[in-house]
């Protein structure tokens, strides 16, 4: 297993994201949240996050697999969990059961594994409707034989259907008429399965951005993931600062090596950038290996509260930034991204000049990197 090595460090900062899910919590109420913890937290470490989660009263944990969960329940986490990504007859899916995980339910073959996976814990499920995602999900034209099986299930006293739920596509971009429209299909979902004699007691259909935007997508609770820690899901529902919330990542390593090289000499793979002048380079020992974009077009970094542009291609495992300009000695610290409040860049801004979002940048720092966590 990979483990952490070099000087770069990832520091995540607890009070940021308890502040974040307080916020949140207050924002959404009488709405319960749950904090999404897949992919180790969003790239922050899921154990870690799990526990601080839970010690500002978050009651539902999110993973996408059951061996996310299994580890969760492994660190000691008791609490109500969902898990609801897996392939037909995942060796893991009864482990999750017997550790009191609900699990998704998205087909009448989802069904009938849980079944088999639960039996003799009459595990508890949550349906899913696919409103209009196009992903996972059980079609409006199947859903009424889903309901049904479910419902027979229920009688049978084989599983308990504790909730419904879906997933928007575009609750990011809140000027475009689907997500009402995925509204309208939930509602419809909840009517039929409702009418067939279900009861579910939760009911969940948005995340941070349709639990922030639209009151009328709370239901009983929302899925809060990239919210949680610190980042806006979209340049349309504004800046970290306009929600509420501050970024819990920062990325920090140290300037591995100075050096000088006269005007026309080239830098790194494919010498796509060569000095138009004598120049002073420092050297930083991370690369996309650890999660830095190898595309990024503009990138910059902070050194000594300067920020200095990224020349060269990025390569597995370092790259170099122009510091002809500034005042840097080897071993200083050198800021990737965190919150902005210090003028560094932050994980929007490598989005940007990566052309991605910055889901994506947090999510890919990379095991090399050991993460702190501060309070």
């Amino acid at each position: 297993m990979t483990q952490p090595h070099g000087p770069a460090e990832a520091v995540i900062d607890i009070d940021a994201l308890q502040a974040n899910l307080a916020h949140i919590m207050s924002a959404v109420a009488p709405a319960t949240v749950m904090a999404v913890v897949k992919a180790d937290a969003y790239g922050h470490g899921a154990v870690e996050i799990a526990a601080a989660a839970r010690e500002v009263g978050i009651e539902w944990l999110g993973v996408a697999f059951p061996t996310e969960a299994l580890a969760l329940r492994a660190a000691g986490d008791v609490g109500p969990m969902l898990a609801w990504l897996y392939a037909p007859d995942d060796p893991h899916l009864q482990a999750c059961i017997a550790a009191d995980v609900d699990v998704s339910v998205s087909s009448i073959d989802d069904l009938g594994d849980v079944v088999i996976a639960g039996a003799g814990r009459k595990p508890f499920v949550h349906l899913k409707i696919d409103t209009g995602l196009g992903r996972g999900g059980c079609p409006i034209s199947d859903w009424p034989a889903l309901v049904r099986a479910a419902r027979d299930a229920e009688v049978a006293g084989v599983l308990t259907v504790r909730g419904i739920w879906s997933h928007f596509a575009v609750s990011d971009e809140p000027h475009r008429s689907e997500s009402a429209d995925q509204i309208a299909l939930f509602n419809k979902a909840l009517g039929i399965a409702r009418e067939m004699g279900l009861e579910p007691t939760i009911t969940h259909l948005a995340n941070t951005a349709g639990a922030l935007m639209r009151p009328e997508a709370r239901f009983d609770l929302v899925r809060i993931g990239i919210g949680a820690y610190g980042i806006s899901p979209g340049h349309d529902l504004g800046s970290p600062d306009d929600l509420g919330i501050t970024p819990v990542m920062s990325l920090r390593t140290q300037v591995a090596q100075l050096k000088q090289i006269p005007a026309g000499h080239g830098v790194s793979y494919g010498l796509t950038w060569r000095a138009d002048r004598p120049s002073t380079l420092a050297l930083i020992p991370l690369g996309y290996a650890d999660g830095i974009p190898r595309s990024s077009v503009g990138a910059e970094v902070q050194i000594s509260g300067q920020r200095f542009t990224v020349v060269g291609r990025i390569a597995m495992d370092q790259f170099v930034v122009d510091v002809t300009d500034g005042d840097v000695a080897s071993g200083d610290e050198v800021v990737i991204f965190g919150s902005g409040d210090d003028g560094e860049p932050t994980a929007a801004d490598w989005a940007m000049w990566a052309d991605t979002i910055a889901y994506e940048i947090v999510t890919r720092i990379g095991p090399r990197v050991r993460r702190r966590y501060k309070v």
